[in-house]
């Protein structure tokens, strides 16, 4: 069930040993579930609970739950596993650190990733007070989110495979567009041809938003029937061995009011000077700059987000989003193989009016690529 070759998996664990020899680390409690499926393709929603990867030692060794022993034997490269006893006097935190001093690394600067959704407030609190006296815990969420940033040839095989499956999705969508569409039958035929396309679930919710609520930026429950005059917000992403492209559109059923139009202009040129931005060598601070500017400019200041995008990659639930942020102040300098979601997104609270568009780009060594086969027209039905 591997995705990736054992070549590619060497290739992450040497990025990683460097990186721990350059900040002097004797090891790494790996808690987040992308840097586990990155370094040795372990794939499960079991994160939610209490599970680690000690890597630095003569061997990786997680310690997880009985439910996902099977899911480790057989999705990953992991050849150790260890068993925490679930129950109500579980202390899978001291079982950790009786792991660490089994390894040999008692008395050693360990490195731990606590930026993460795979390790709560009470399991870290648990974890300080069994690790005191036996080793010391480093902050380092960014180790392997950083070495996640540059996508390898396999991976961006995946990505664009993710494009494909986003676009044909766009497509079913736009199939089922008119007055009386159930966002239900909409969402499903989205989902759904993804799913037909061999995808996987998506890392959160596809937000999806007729009337007033094409005006939001999540998922919110609750359906209605498109009227014979609306807009609806779609954000959406395909997703393929659990790496992302996402698309953003907001579709007019009707005619356009005349503020749709001139958002959408807006939108649109602020997309594309924000893709100018995309290349080796810049800051994510200028993509969000470029965002602002064309928008400030077109007196949509007070309808822009501050932000405009963010890198993309593996990721699992609740999120899509990687940590990186094209927003005031991001000081990442792309780099060659990068992959980011730009979404430009205007709201216009008095008149109820929304518009938006984005899609994922790859970094290249001259600029970016753009990934969806789709154009950026305004979508009306």
């Amino acid at each position: 069930m591997l995705h990736f070759t054992d070549e590619e998996f060497a290739r992450r664990r040497s990025l990683l040993e460097s990186e721990l020899d350059r900040r002097q680390l004797d090891g790494i409690l790996l808690f987040s579930q992308e840097s586990l499926y990155w370094l040795t393709g372990y794939d499960t929603f079991g994160f939610s609970l209490f599970q680690c990867l000690v890597f630095g030692a003569s061997r990786p060794v997680l310690l997880t739950r009985s439910a996902d022993k099977m899911q480790a034997k057989l999705t990953s490269n992991i050849k150790d596993i260890k068993i925490w006893i679930d129950g109500d006097d579980a202390t899978p935190a001291r079982d950790l650190a009786s792991l660490v001093q089994d390894l040999g690394l008692f008395g050693k600067r360990l490195a731990i990733e606590t930026d993460t959704h795979g390790l709560t407030a009470r399991n870290y609190v648990a974890l300080v007070d069994a690790f005191e006296g036996i080793a010391e815990l480093v902050e380092a969420s960014d180790i392997v989110s950083k070495l996640r940033l540059v996508k390898s040839d396999e991976e961006l095989a995946y990505v664009r495979r993710a494009a494909a499956l986003a676009d044909d999705s766009l497509d079913a969508a736009v199939a089922l567009l008119k007055p009386g569409a159930d966002e239900g039958e909409i969402l499903a035929a989205m989902q759904g041809t993804i799913f037909k396309g061999g995808g996987d679930y998506a890392g959160n919710e596809f937000i999806v938003g007729s009337g007033e609520r094409a005006l939001l930026c999540r998922y919110s429950s609750g359906r209605r029937k498109l009227s014979a005059k609306d807009q609806l917000t779609l954000e959406w992403a395909g997703a393929y061995r659990r790496y992302h492209s996402a698309l953003m559109r907001t579709a007019i059923i009707g005619s356009p009011r005349k503020l749709h139009i001139e958002m959408h202009k807006a939108a649109t040129e602020a997309l594309f000077r924000c893709e100018e931005k995309i290349a080796p060598g810049n800051q994510m601070r200028e993509v969000f700059e470029a965002h602002a500017k064309t928008l400030d400019d077109a007196g949509f200041r007070t309808g822009r987000l501050n932000a405009c995008g963010y890198s993309l990659g593996a990721k699992f639930t609740p999120i899509w989003m990687e940590r990186e942020i094209f927003r005031q102040d991001a000081r990442t300098v792309m780099e060659p193989g990068m992959v980011f979601f730009v979404h430009i997104i205007l709201v216009d609270d008095d008149s109820g009016t929304a518009m938006t568009t984005g899609r994922t780009s790859i970094v290249t060594h001259d600029g970016s690529q753009q990934l969806s086969r789709h154009d950026l027209k305004l979508i009306v039905a």
